[in-house]
């Protein structure tokens, strides 16, 4: 068998992060903040000399599995406190309305009452006309609090209305013709 062609690569550690890794956590300080994150049994995470390495601990399919998301996730959380990670929302709509109020993401998005929307701990949301930005260092995080928004009113295939990603390309359907 051979190893995880994602898992088998090695990972440099950028300048200004450092790497602690314990018997079952690994966590990684950087400029934009702290992240920790456990291991699975299944694999060691070995640091030195700047580079991170993922080996499985044997054969079994489960250390297979595990070894390319463990090195995934880890890379994942350099990126997180050096650059950090971002998703844009677009709101379409007419009378569509989004701003924030405090902490708090405020949208009228059709319904007869506002909707409010509080970010967790950790992610950031800002609003530009009718543009939401998700940001943060955990990517994980990020995702499912776009993902929660965008489920308040998503997005329909006959005029587009709704909260979509930026990068969404939303199909769009023919409506009912009369006679």
């Amino acid at each position: 068998m051979s190893l995880s062609r994602i898992g088998k690569l090695p990972i440099e550690i950028p300048s200004g992060v450092t790497i602690t890794v314990d018997s079952g956590d690994v966590a990684v300080k950087g400029p934009k903040g702290e992240l920790t994150q456990f291991i699975t049994p299944a694999v060691t995470v070995k640091s030195d000399d700047g580079i991170v390495t993922v080996t499985p601990k044997d054969e079994s399919k489960t250390a297979r599995s595990q070894h390319g998301l463990m090195r995934a996730l880890i890379n994942n959380m350099l990126v997180g406190v050096t650059k950090g990670f971002e998703k844009k929302l677009e709101v379409n709509g007419v009378g569509f309305r989004v701003n924030m109020k405090g902490q708090d993401l405020e949208m009228s998005l059709g319904f007869s009452h506002p909707v409010l929307y509080r970010a967790p701990e950790g992610v950031q949301i800002t609003t530009n006309k009718m543009e939401i930005t998700v940001s943060g260092i955990n990517k994980q995080q990020v995702g499912q609090v776009a993902a929660e928004i965008r489920a308040l009113k998503k997005p329909e295939p006959y005029k587009g209305k709704g909260i979509k990603y930026a990068d969404e390309t939303i199909l769009r359907k023919a409506g009912k013709t009369g006679k």
